[in-house]
């Protein structure tokens, strides 16, 4: 399962996936962008595959616009692709951080 919660409007927006992949990742930011009315600036995401690279070793959303720009090769996450492709600044919870879980679990009720 895949949440987007807007911590101003309280927009949710959610999408089931029977796996967590890059790409479906990736997909469900597209999803997202298409679903609101106004311009997404950033994301904060866990540190989950789906979302970066577990070791670090992945471009920033703003590296990668800047290969893009200058016709450079290289590789890249999807989701970090498709952050920089929509122009949105990406951010991680801190490591162990019970952030992402405690926002989730408020906007639901829990």
């Amino acid at each position: 399962m895949f949440v987007a919660i807007d911590r101003t409007s309280k927009f949710a927006f959610v999408e089931l996936h029977e796996k967590a992949t890059t790409s479906i990742a990736a997909d469900f930011l597209f999803a997202l962008i298409k679903a609101i009315p106004y311009k997404i600036h950033t994301v904060l995401t866990d540190n989950g595959t789906h979302f970066t690279d577990p070791g670090g070793e992945t471009w920033t959303p703003v590296e990668i616009k800047q290969m893009l720009a200058e016709g450079k090769p290289f590789r890249a996450h999807a989701f970090e692709h498709a952050c920089a492709r929509a122009d949105i600044d990406h951010r991680l919870t801190k490591p162990k951080s019970d952030c992402a879980l405690a926002c989730g679990a408020r906007r639901a009720g829990g």
